[in-house]
């Protein structure tokens, strides 16, 4: 080593060397150690440039060509070699953000925002963990419009900030940012911007945009843009993507497109979501729309509507198609829904009464005038209907149903009752009632119509006195008095009918109560009347059987005394011929008697039987003869034969009348003489007509 030396200068050159070795071989290590850094897996590096050939950076925070400063890129874990004395080194976290989460990104670095942007948007680059990228494709400083979702990132938290729930995730750098970081995490605070909108049941969203272009002159609304999913560069899927709902003409301010049931992951520093109730229909009603914003429409209402127009839907101005009764996520910011029930309502003009939908709580009694100078208040109800295809016209030219009853209705009803009670005294207006509303409903029904309405009926109440008035009283409590008289008289009128019928009632409970023994007398006439009929069949049938034994007898006889005539004719001619004669003249008496029993005499003898069997059952007299057994003389003295009391036997009578009627007043030949039937009968006769004992 340095032979041009001389070797005491060489001695002290080793001596130098052998002092600067160790130092030497210290800053040799030191460099070494210096250069190789070691990183986690769970944080990353952030690369401080210190010095550059290139100098330091000259616009912005971070060093894109290798300038002296902050790196975009970052150190994932592991060991890295690094030049020493060149470069420093800031470990920090991952970026993480919880499942159902949003955290929001501030940009230190970038492009300054233009005076009509509120966030910092970056079309090309959108991927955070990318900061060259982003610096490169003109991405702009402040808080962005993009959000992160769930997750883990290694960000350089240097050039971005991330604000999330759990705290800030940053690489501090002046203390001035502090207060800028802080008020951006209150405002997402405040707008409860950490989480998703979720949207339930009944509830619609409705969304104010704090970014983009201003509404043109003329417009309180945002009209919807890019809704076609079609459309892919242009649908923001319900403002879930800024720069898509920019790029197709979104403007900023309150939106008319509504957000429903869902969970949405929107920006909060872009746009808020205020939530109110769907508009609801009810069954019976519809909904005639108000709108505030659109093109305007052609009038639909017809030449001779002349109120105003009726538009197409999504037109401003009155829609001329209602909406019917459901559910419906409607913009109440964007028009009005008025409410018009199609069903019938009534409307009161009672001060203390009003009906369900209260269009009538204004309304009281009408006051009236009367033809005898009466003044008393009538109470009234109107039923009322609206036509559901009507319903547009009427709120077009009235507003509301509230505002037609109160400006309209009312005045015209309550002239045309004052009209009335001035042609009436208090007692016709009384006692009338139901003519005029009859009447009143037929005429009125014109002038409701002239407004698109229909009326159903009229119902008239009581005309009352006012505070301190009893004339009106008076006249009430006499009609009534008259009343009551009537009444009171009706109800004598019916008493009596009662009393009336209440006789006859108890007659015929006492013929109900009797009928049993009516009905057993009854049937004891008709068992005697059948009794007395078979009695008589039978008489009729033994006067035939008679009739034939005498016509039988009357022929034996007659053939017995022409064989006799022809006897004594063959003994003597003379005393035949005279003989022949007399048997023939008998025969011939014979004839006529028994031709008899078919007129007078036979008529008599069924009267004189009827009379007799009478007669017998009034004495209660025994017909079958009592015979006395063990003989001894035959009589009344001694008991036997037959007893029908009186002197002789009526049987006796009987058949000797019978005898005497078939064989005539003489005797047959060879008998001894009997008493004639005329004896006989009156015999009979004056037995029967005497008293009984």
């Amino acid at each position: 080593m340095l032979p041009f030396l001389d070797p005491e200068t060489r001695q002290w050159s080793w001596l130098i060397a052998s002092y600067l070795a160790v130092p030497l071989g210290l800053v040799a290590l030191l460099w070494l150690v210096g250069a190789v850094r070691y990183i986690p897996n769970s944080r990353v590096g952030i690369v401080e440039k210190l010095w550059s050939q290139r100098g330091s950076v000259v616009n912005g925070l971070i060093a894109l060509d290798g300038e002296a400063g902050y790196q975009p890129d970052v150190l994932r874990g592991g060991l890295h070699f690094m030049v020493p004395l060149q470069y420093r080194i800031h470990i920090v976290p991952l970026v993480t953000i919880a499942q159902g989460h949003l955290g929001y990104v501030f940009a230190r670095d970038g492009q300054p925002l233009p005076a009509t942007q509120a966030l910092a948007g970056n079309v090309a680059g959108t991927d955070f963990s990318d900061a060259a990228t982003f610096l490169r494709s003109g991405g702009q400083r402040g808080p962005q419009r993009q959000v992160l979702r769930e997750g883990t990132y290694a960000i350089n938290l240097a050039q971005f900030v991330v604000i999330t729930d759990d705290g800030v995730f940053c690489l501090p750098l002046v203390t001035a940012e502090e207060a800028v970081l802080t008020r951006m995490a209150q405002l997402v605070e405040e707008r409860a911007g950490f989480t998703p909108v979720i949207l339930t049941g009944d509830l619609v969203g409705i969304v104010t945009v704090h970014d983009g272009p201003s509404l043109a002159a003329g417009q309180i609304i945002a009209p919807t843009v890019g809704n076609d999913p079609t459309d892919e560069p242009r649908y923001h899927n319900n403002f879930q993507d800024p720069e898509r709902f920019l790029a197709a003409g979104g403007r900023r301010g309150r939106q008319l497109q509504v957000l429903v049931e869902g969970t949405y992951f929107v920006n909060r520093l872009f746009a808020t979501v205020e939530t109110i109730a769907k508009t609801v229909v009810e069954v019976g009603n519809v909904g005639v729309v108000v709108s505030y914003t659109g093109e305007a429409g052609a009038d639909l209402s017809g030449e001779e509507y002349a109120h105003g127009e009726l538009v197409d839907v999504d037109r401003r101005g009155v829609w001329k198609t209602p909406l019917l009764p459901g559910k419906y996520a409607f913009n109440t910011y964007a028009g009005k829904v008025n409410i018009v029930p199609t069903t019938n309502f009534i409307l009161k003009w009672v001060r203390e009464e009003s009906g369900a939908h209260r269009f009538d709580e204004n309304l009281a009694e009408v006051s009236l005038i009367t033809k005898d100078a009466f003044e008393p208040t009538l109470p009234l109800s109107v039923v009322v209907h609206i036509d559901y295809r009507k319903a547009p016209l009427v709120v077009q030219r009235f507003g509301d149903i509230k505002r037609l009853v109160e400006q309209t209705l009312d005045p015209m009803v309550s002239a045309y009752f004052k009209n009335v009670a001035q042609t009436r005294t208090l007692i016709e207006l009384l006692q009338e009632r139901s003519e005029i509303q009859q009447r009143s409903a037929e005429e009125m029904r014109e002038k409701f119509a002239r407004y698109n309405l229909d009326l159903q009926e009229v119902l008239i109440g009581t005309p009352s006195s006012g505070k301190g008035d009893v004339q009106i009283d008076q006249i009430l409590a006499q009609l009534r008095s008259r009343q009551i008289a009537a009444e009171q008289i009706e109800t004598y009128d019916r008493q009596q009918q009662a009393a009336v019928k209440e006789r006859e009632l108890r007659e015929a409970e006492a013929r109900a109560r009797q009928q049993t023994h009516i009905t057993e007398a009854e049937l004891s006439i008709q068992v005697q009347a059948n009794q007395g009929k078979a009695e008589y069949a039978r008489a009729q049938q033994q006067a035939a059987q008679i009739q034939a034994l005498a016509t039988a007898e009357a022929e034996k006889i007659r053939l017995l005394g022409e064989g006799e005539a022809r006897k004594i004719a063959a003994l003597a001619g003379a005393e035949a011929e005279r003989a022949a004669r007399v048997g023939i003249a008998e025969a011939m008496a014979i004839e006529e008697q028994v031709r008899a029993y078919g007129g007078p005499r036979f008529q008599l003898t069924q009267q004189v039987m009827t009379r007799f069997a009478a007669a017998i059952e009034q004495a209660r007299v025994d017909v079958v003869p009592k015979i006395l057994i063990g003989g001894g003389a035959a009589g009344p003295a001694s008991g036997g034969g037959d007893q029908l009391g009186g002197s002789g036997s009526l049987l006796q009578a009987l058949f000797a009348l019978l005898l005497s009627d078939k064989l005539g007043e003489a005797a047959v030949a060879g008998t001894s003489p009997s008493p004639t039937a005329v004896d006989v009968r009156r015999a009979i006769e004056a037995r029967l007509t005497a008293p009984s004992a």
